[in-house]
């Protein structure tokens, strides 16, 4: 049998979650006042970019509505408008910070059946390279993230400060 080493990975294993007084995360995040310590990199006027604590690779980041909805039909046309261009500019921060080959780009929509862990309506902006999926989600249904959170969040933050230079 061969043995996977990944020695950096306890500092992720480790790390602290939300703390265990949050209830409502999407919501209580943005309140903390520590964008770095809650992982948003971008806030605009009606949504914000976070990255996501359990990401399916690196850069992994999730559009979410300040206001607590769960379903696209209850925002409002700003509403959408503002989330629609978070998600745009998520995938610009990504392509400027990590360089991938292409993205998905989903919702999930309704209770945790349809796949979220958390009600409060939110868009998954996952950056994808050519081969990034080897055996190991397959076969040991475990994923592997080169990168840690805190890294991934100086990466984007600086491609922010980058392109918001930009006239």
């Amino acid at each position: 049998m061969q043995q996977l080493h990944a020695y950096w990975r306890m500092e992720y294993i480790e790390a602290p979650r939300y703390p265990a007084a949050m209830k409502r995360p999407f919501t209580e995040l943005p309140a903390l006042g520590n964008d770095r310590a809650a992982l948003i990199v971008h806030r605009s006027r009606l949504s914000y970019l976070v990255l996501n604590r359990f990401p399916y690779n690196p850069g992994h980041l999730l559009a979410v509505p300040f206001r607590e909805v769960t379903d696209l039909e209850q925002l409002d046309a700003a509403e959408r408008a503002d989330l629609f261009e978070e998600v745009i500019l998520a995938k610009r921060l990504l392509m400027a910070a990590l360089k991938p080959d292409g993205f998905n780009v989903g919702f999930n929509l309704g209770a945790s059946v349809a796949g979220g862990s958390i009600a409060h309506l939110h868009g998954h902006i996952v950056p994808r390279w050519n081969g990034d999926n080897n055996f190991m989600p397959v076969l040991a249904q475990t994923r592997i993230l080169p990168q840690s959170l805190d890294a991934t969040w100086e990466k984007i933050t600086a491609a922010w400060a980058a392109l918001s230079a930009k006239p």
